[in-house]
């Protein structure tokens, strides 16, 4: 069966063309580079916006966390209501949501008013980005989602570390309030976008939301992010507030985990952490998330307050990682789609981040610009080869039904890999640079070399963590991605076990499990369709035949063709 009467028995109309499947996606590019620029947009502000407002180190690093926080709380939530409800509607309430948080933190008068705005933001931010994930995954099989995963790392990777290149622009022309506003024409583009081009079958079905699992995970999430961030500044680590917040954050997560366990439509379904895959492609997003938010945040405020450039300037010198992203997410992304293997791709980037993080390490307020940017696209090489690559990973080991749970759920964990890399790279910061204001202006020489000496230590941190990415990756177990959008099912446990993809029509043993026919001979005799007893008769020798020929021990099971095959 071919792989577009896949999509018509399934229910889905398939683009028929490359340009067709790029039109479909465009909108959920558009809207994700509004999402994620938004995120990264205003590190170069940020100097000058504290400066206006009168904020403090603790302030900057929560008006990145705040809007991150927000973001990966909720992400989970998104991705199962993804599962029950229109996705594409949800994409586009998503977008609304944050262009309202977009215009209000535009209007911000304080610091306060800006930080509470970013949690709207957030929080369209975290729909649009899960909802993202979740789309594509529906409209290609892993085996096409690695050709085109390319492009959305590339949308990803230019947003994340390119928004600090447009926001320093903003901030020397148009001002600061800029930064947020721009990012209002670009979703309405979005949302237009998404309403012409994306369709996708909406599947009635009852709907049950777990809303106690997703206030457990909600709250012992933002409980050990807003103890991340405090701690050491506002109280001591070992304190009675820290025994508070990590109190009731451990009480949270254990409620969730009990709570998941017996729902009947969990928010993140545990089963998922049964696959190993699953789990390690997971646990290795986390330390990316904190690359990629660490190293476009902190890097403005070197630039800006350690070495005196300008906004303009600051975002300029970020291009070698904007450009070691993009070409290797995309160039990495048409590689996995021709040859259906992934994790040397993985591996490479995942080295590749724990050496240019650990050079990043050494610098201070007076290393070689050149060196820095050679450092930079190490970063961004590393980020790219890895961050949507390990969402393929994950979303190629779970079947249509955990689509959505699987995809956020990756999603979070990368993002509150981010949240908190930024909290305690921000906390090092703070307790390293004591200062009322963040104005470049009025900042001393020695303030400035303290703050370029300073960034060293913060790097060092992160490639300790991408230490970890390295050894998930390596443990990973490659499976070749399905060319397949349907669901995946299991063979029996045991050292032979292994993910094969559920295809219309495919034969299955009488525990209604795929037969992995990986002869293409056998596979063809299987699917074709027959018209005669007599080509039946003639299928059945040659398999009796093939599985003659196969090594001692090995087994085909085969069930009758399907009638509606014949």
């Amino acid at each position: 069966m071919t792989s577009t009467n896949h999509w018509r028995c399934a229910g889905l109309t398939r683009p028929s063309s490359h340009r067709e499947i790029l039109e479909a996606l465009s909108g959920i590019w558009v809207a994700l580079l509004v999402a994620i620029l938004s995120s990264t947009i205003v590190s170069n502000a940020l100097p000058t916006i504290l400066a206006e407002l009168k904020g403090t180190q603790t302030q900057y690093t929560w008006v990145i966390t705040a809007m991150l926080l927000a973001s990966t709380a909720s992400t989970p939530l998104w991705g199962k209501l993804a599962d029950l409800f229109d996705k594409k509607k949800l994409l586009q309430a998503a977008i609304v949501l944050f262009v309202v948080g977009s215009v209000l933190s535009g209007f911000s008068q304080n610091m306060e008013q800006l930080i509470s705005f970013r949690v709207v933001q957030g929080l369209g931010m975290g729909g649009v980005q899960a909802l993202g994930q979740v789309v594509v995954g529906a409209l290609l099989s892993p085996r096409e989602r690695g050709r085109y995963s390319g492009y959305t790392g590339m949308v990803i990777s230019a947003a994340t570390v390119g928004g600090p290149l447009v926001g320093g622009f903003l901030v020397d022309w148009p001002g600061w309030r800029w930064c947020f506003f721009v990012c209002v024409p670009l979703a309405l583009v979005a949302l237009a976008v998404l309403h012409k081009t994306l369709h996708l079958p909406v599947k009635k079905q009852r709907v049950k939301i777990d809303y106690l699992g997703a206030t457990l995970i909600t709250g012992g999430v933002s409980l050990v992010l807003m103890w991340v961030s405090f701690a050491g500044k506002d109280f001591a680590w070992i304190s009675g507030e820290s025994a508070l917040f990590v109190g009731g954050a451990l009480l949270a997560i254990v409620g969730a985990y009990f709570v998941e366990r017996r729902a009947s439509a969990p928010v993140i379904p545990l089963h998922l952490f049964k696959n190993r895959t699953v789990v390690l492609a997971m646990l290795g997003g986390v330390a990316v998330g904190t690359a990629m938010f660490g190293a476009s945040v902190f890097m403005g405020q070197y630039f800006q307050i350690a070495r005196g450039f300008s906004p303009t300037k600051a975002g300029l010198l970020t291009v070698p990682l904007v450009l070691g992203l993009s070409i290797s997410s995309t160039v990495s992304g048409q590689l996995i789609a021709r040859s259906g293997k992934w994790k040397s791709y993985l591996v490479w980037g995942s080295f590749s981040l724990v050496v240019g993080l650990a050079l990043l390490g050494t610098i201070d307020h007076r290393t070689n610009l050149v060196l820095m940017g050679a450092y930079l696209a190490l970063v961004g090489v590393g980020v790219g080869l890895t961050m949507q690559n390990l969402v393929l990973a994950v979303q190629n080991g779970v079947g249509m039904a955990d689509l959505g749970a699987a995809s956020s759920t990756a999603t979070f964990l990368r993002s509150l890999g981010g949240t908190a890399g930024v909290s305690v790279l921000g906390a090092v910061l703070a307790a390293s640079v004591s200062t009322k204001t963040l104005d470049p202006g009025s900042l001393s020489p020695v303030v400035r070399d303290s703050y370029g000496d300073a960034m060293g230590e913060l790097f060092l941190i992160a490639a300790g963590l991408a230490v970890f990415t390295v050894i998930a990756v390596l443990l990973i177990k490659e499976q070749p991605l399905r060319d397949s959008v349907e669901d995946e099912i299991v063979t029996p446990t045991g050292s032979g076990a292994q993910t094969v993809a559920t295809e219309i029509g495919s034969p299955v043993d009488t525990d209604q499990r795929v037969v992995d026919n990986s002869a293409s001979a056998v596979d063809k005799l299987l699917v074709l369709s027959s018209d005669s007893d007599q080509e039946v008769a003639a299928r059945s020798a040659a398999l009796r035949s093939t599985q003659n020929s196969l090594p001692s021990g090995s087994r085909i099971v085969t069930q009758p063709v399907p009638s509606g095959l014949r």
